[in-house]
């Protein structure tokens, strides 16, 4: 979901800049809320990978889908396995077809154990950029939010959510990942949620995130603290949940997909960085680098994706970032606002 959401800013900006042409999104499902209204050239189309279209004999269905839009170019800007099929066909079909270069082998540097080079490398949306400008549009990537600056859509929530009173500090925490190299230790993230309850006694903690852990983990926080409100309880989809990111004084992420989504919103988010490392090109959307929660050790980071075991064994990277830089710079954020 965070490869998809960090294609927004520079589909928005090729739609805004070449006005007279049709771009279509190709994506699963789930994607849908971030491209829908992105701007009136932009259409969305969903494909079913497990079902409808699984498979080679689903693909190649897929494929003659797609022909038949008679789209002129094709920028691939995943570049995986499926989407490496697609290109094969529509090249052996003459269409003319770009797709993303992930700079493997600076990756590959990046999390070396003894030959490391840290070095920040391209981000993805400059390597998105990249593909547009070899089918010839190129673009200065130019985006602030998928919501207006009015804020009209809160109403669209349920009651429990808003409306957002004086004084009020709405904080967002995503606290879980994908990868056990991506999440902050529990202990460690329920001293910061104790503290900014004891700091904020009129704050209001929402807690995003969706699976059996987080359900487990966001009933009992809840249950100890009424300042708490387990988002997905409450909300139905994606799009509600862009809304109410939207409002947030502050977001708290892993560098996650949440990470991503609040970004778009224009919402600041203090990220937190352990098997990964911004240098891999990751950051939210305009966030600025101190925004950026990490300790420097020898062997970050050790994992692009944050899916490799810790060669340490102590996940030292996360125990030691201590929960008041966290609260420090949500803070710092707070009283900007």
């Amino acid at each position: 979901m965070g490869d998809v959401a960090m294609t927004v800013p520079v589909v928005y900006s090729l739609a805004t800049q070449y006005p007279h042409i049709r771009v279509t999104v190709l994506s699963r499902k789930f994607a849908r809320p971030f491209f829908e209204d992105l701007a009136p050239n932009v259409d969305f189309m969903e494909a079913d990978l497990k079902r409808e279209y699984h498979g080679v004999r689903g693909l190649n269905a897929l494929y003659r889908r797609l022909t038949a839009k008679q789209f002129t170019k094709i920028a691939d800007l995943h570049n995986v396995l499926r989407s490496e099929y697609l290109r094969l066909r529509f090249n052996m079909g003459h269409y003319r077809v770009e797709h993303i270069n992930k700079h493997r082998k600076q990756r590959r540097v990046l999390v070396s154990y003894n030959n490391k080079v840290l070095k920040p490398m391209p981000t993805p949306f400059q390597n998105y950029a990249d593909v547009l400008a070899k089918l010839g549009y190129p673009v200065k990537v130019e985006f602030t939010s998928l919501f207006p600056p009015e804020g009209g859509e809160l109403n669209l929530l349920p009651a429990i959510i808003g409306p957002k009173k004086d004084f009020e500090q709405w904080i967002g925490i995503a606290p879980t990942a994908a990868h056990p190299g991506k999440c902050y230790p529990e202990p460690l993230m329920r001293r910061v949620i104790d503290e900014l309850v004891k700091r904020h006694p009129k704050a209001r903690l929402f807690l995003f995130g969706r699976g059996k852990n987080e359900d487990r983990l966001f009933t009992a926080w809840c249950n100890e603290l009424p300042q708490c409100v387990y988002v997905s309880r409450h909300l139905e989809n994606m799009h509600q949940e862009l809304i109410l990111m939207s409002h947030l004084d502050v977001m708290v992420s892993m560098d996650s997909s949440n990470m991503h989504m609040a970004s778009l919103t224009a919402t600041p988010v203090v990220s937190i960085w352990g098997a990964t490392h911004p240098y891999a090109g990751f950051m939210g959307w305009n966030q600025p680098a101190e925004n950026a929660i990490q300790v420097e050790l020898a062997c970050r980071p050790c994992s692009i994706y944050g899916n490799r075991p810790c060669r340490r064994g102590d996940m030292a990277c996360m125990n030691m970032i201590k929960p008041e830089r966290i609260i420090e710079r949500i803070e710092q954020i707070i009283n900007q606002n």
